[in-house]
């Protein structure tokens, strides 16, 4: 047999082929147009091979496959726009043909007469589980690292390579919907309850099983392809299906108010394909799938959500020629909520951490915090005690600074004041050595101010993290105007191993992330004092998308917070920094009313005790006469909360703050969960049009102030027809800097 680049095949005295899919240079195996040529030529010879009686497909890697490779999806949507320019017809029939290929190849392999087993050793997403579907056998490994999931959801497309017709022809059609439009994640003994694999075993019994499996004679016809086939629960046309089907739209709508049409599409590909022959149930999933490429919700959730973050995290705004850095000890001081818990996550990712605070007491405390992380993990299985006291044991609080001499980088994450920020790097650098990186965890504090209390502010860098640090995967790293390579370097280098995506931004009063969310949360005032009843606020919020209203948010991240920066923004920059009704309403709330946010049981939500569920709190409604709800137009709601932080998220990039489109709009979506349909900030303006949200701007502005004004950034490029994608080119940065 051949030799091939990702495969090796090897045949044994049962004749039975095992194929072992292991990409060179690849920590993961991904589907590329060779790896499905590959295929193609594996399938071919094993069928015109005699001597082989079937297949086992498994991987040589830890895990099975992710799925789709970025380059291929990317190439798609280029040759979409290229070939639209030149025939807009032809453009989406060449859409419609590369769409099917990878379900045409799954459909060969499951009609080539002999038998393939799929086994799955680790994480199998996306197109690696549709294959694995059109497997006749599927065999899958009793381990953690299996986990199995058709994901596409998330990335605004849908499986399309088979999985909508699979799925509801092995497991019932609710718990198909229910893995698809949501993109969750499997167990294997989950998969197997749902009829998706056919077997569990112990990892080392897993290529025996599989080819077991062809020896006792399994059958090289798909079940749907056998005469007299029923689909699980009898189909659409069934007393239960008229209770899903149904319901399962209006289900869809209210957990993403219609913004998702690939959702959508998987109920459509569902309902519609098991009523028909498969053959032509493949070629209406394969229609669906041709239709929702070509809209902007998957164009710029795919760049986004699946492109960006992945460029992100592999370090695409790391500085070109410093070697990486083997970080192998962390110093954080501050052993509060924020410090303990990046104190936990650096344990996490298996690097020593000293955990340091006034006293002993103290410090104690924090590592305390990580005792009950790990806890939880142990409880809920998802980490053995073994590794939960291997994690706990790399963490070292104490008092005593001169520990901090041998680290390599040191967080400060102490109370936001600059005095108490002044004395902590005096400290620190009185002990550490002279390569060692200094990082603040400052939330509003910029970094050039900090760095000026530094003896080297080209080692002194911002690493800004979110709460609850061990659940947020946002990580902003702010330069100061001294900040260094070597900083920036090695602070991308400990985002990434301690597995968060990282933004890198220039330095400013809330760098980008928080310029955003108050944006977001001071429309969210304009409308209580206009009279919008709280109800609506909060609703038209989460129907744009976002997933929780901008009061709730408010209340989360405390209203005396919010009373704090607006009083130092006052102060900094003068009384024209907040509007006055603003800074009334929060002194009231906080002042008079003792409503501080959830951490207080009552903010603009009260929280009582559990079992029960927070709910607004009446007392809002009397502060300002109301409008009656029929005068208050949701549509008008919705476009205001988005305008305000895609305006503020295009300031940020004329201001330079920020600079790659990619960060404003992975940093949008991670840190503060915009409309991820939108692909983010900037991608929600370039998916409508400069044109066409400078008119809405200039609209909102003429109705609700001047701070919906289009800034001249945006009025130019409207002007010259440009996109933020191509005014800024995160490729050709790359391409000059590399």
């Amino acid at each position: 047999m051949s030799t091939y680049t990702n495969f090796t095949v090897e045949t044994d005295a049962d004749g039975i082929a095992l194929v072992t899919w292991d990409m060179p240079g690849k920590s993961m195996n991904v589907f590329t147009l060779e790896v499905m040529a590959e295929i193609e030529q594996i399938l071919a010879a094993t069928v015109a091979d005699a001597a082989v009686k079937g297949v086992v497909f498994t991987s040589g890697k830890s895990s099975f496959s992710g799925g789709a490779d970025l380059t291929m999806i990317k190439s798609m949507f280029s040759m979409l726009a290229e070939e639209k320019a030149k025939d807009p017809q032809a453009a989406v029939q060449k859409l419609f043909d590369a769409a099917g290929q990878m379900s045409q190849l799954f459909r060969r392999i499951e009609t080539n007469g002999k038998p393939w087993v799929s086994a799955i050793n680790g994480t199998c997403m996306g197109g690696a589980f549709e294959l694995s579907l059109a497997c006749h056998g599927r065999v899958a490994a009793n381990a953690k690292a299996v986990k199995i999931a058709l994901p596409e959801v998330k990335v605004g497309i849908f499986p399309g390579a088979g999985g909508t017709q699979r799925v509801p022809r092995l497991a019932n059609a609710q718990d198909a919907l229910q893995m698809m439009t949501t993109g969750s994640s499997l167990t294997a003994q989950r998969a197997k309850a749902m009829g998706l694999v056919h077997q569990v075993v112990e990892p080392g019994e897993l290529i025996t099983a599989a080819k077991q499996m062809i020896k006792d004679g399994l059958k090289p016809v798909a079940p749907w392809d056998e005469k007299g086939f029923k689909v699980p629960g009898g189909g659409v046309w069934t007393p239960a299906a008229a209770q899903l089907f149904p319901a399962a739209p209006a289900i869809l709508r209210r957990e993403t108010a219609g913004n998702y049409p690939g959702a959508l599409a998987i109920l459509k590909c569902v309902y519609e394909g098991l009523q028909l022959p498969f053959d032509t149930a493949l070629k209406v999933e394969q229609r669906y799938f041709t239709q929702i490429l070509q809209t902007t919700e998957a164009f710029s959730m795919i760049r986004s959500l699946f492109v960006s973050m992945q460029e992100l995290g592999k370090g695409a705004r790391r500085p070109a020629g410093v070697p990486k850095t083997e970080i192998k000890k962390v110093g954080v001081v501050g052993a509060g909520f924020m410090g303990a818990s990046i104190a936990y996550v650096t344990a996490a990712a298996g690097i020593p951490v000293v955990l340091i605070d006034r006293d002993q007491e103290a410090a104690d405390k924090g590592k305390a915090h990580s005792e009950k992380l790990v806890a939880d993990q142990v409880g809920k299985g998802r980490m053995t005690k073994e590794d939960g006291e291997k994690l706990l044991a790399l963490v070292t609080p104490t008092p005593d600074y001169s520990t901090l001499a041998d680290v390599d980088l040191v967080v400060e994450a102490v109370f936001e004041d600059r005095a108490v920020k002044k004395a902590v790097i005096e400290q620190v650098e009185a002990v550490i050595s002279e390569d060692t990186i200094f990082a603040s965890n400052t939330s509003t504090l910029p970094i050039t101010g900090l760095a000026g209390n530094s003896k080297r502010p080209e080692q002194f860098i911002g690493v800004h993290f979110f709460s609850p640090v061990e659940k947020m995967m946002l990580t902003e790293v702010i330069l100061g105007e001294q900040t260094g390579d070597k900083a920036l370097a090695m602070a991308l280098d400990f985002v990434a191993k301690i597995k968060k995506t990282p933004i890198v931004v220039n330095d400013t009063r809330g760098f980008f992330v928080n310029r955003c969310v108050f944006r977001y949360i001071n429309e969210a005032y304009d409308m209580l004092i206009e009279g919008v009843p709280p109800a609506m606020i909060e609703n038209a919020a989460k129907m744009a998308g976002m997933p929780v209203g901008p009061l709730s948010l408010n209340d989360e991240v405390a209203v005396d917070l919010s009373q704090k920066i607006m009083k130092a923004s006052i102060a900094d920059l003068g009384p024209n920094a907040v509007k006055p009704e603003h800074m009334d309403l929060i002194d009231k709330m906080v002042d008079v009313l003792d409503r501080r946010g959830r951490k207080n049981g009552q903010g603009f939500y009260d929280y009582p005790a559990k079992p029960a569920k927070k709910s607004l709190w009446p007392g809002l409604k009397d502060l300002y006469p109301q409008k009656p709800a029929s005068e208050v137009d949701v549509n008008t709601l919705k476009e205001r909360l988005l305008v305000t932080i895609a305006l503020e998220a295009a300031r940020t990039m004329e201001e330079g703050i920020v600079t790659d489109p990619r960060e404003a709009d992975v940093g949008s979506i991670l840190g503060f969960g915009f409309a991820p349909y939108t692909g983010g900030t900037l991608s929600y303006i370039d998916g409508m049009g400069v044109k066409t949200f400078v008119a809405l701007c200039e609209r909102l502005a003429e109705a609700y102030g001047e701070h919906f004004k289009p800034t001249p950034l945006l009025m130019e490029m409207a002007a010259n027809g440009e996109t933020f994608y191509g005014r800024f080119d995160p490729y050709g940065a790359v391409e000059r800097a590399a």
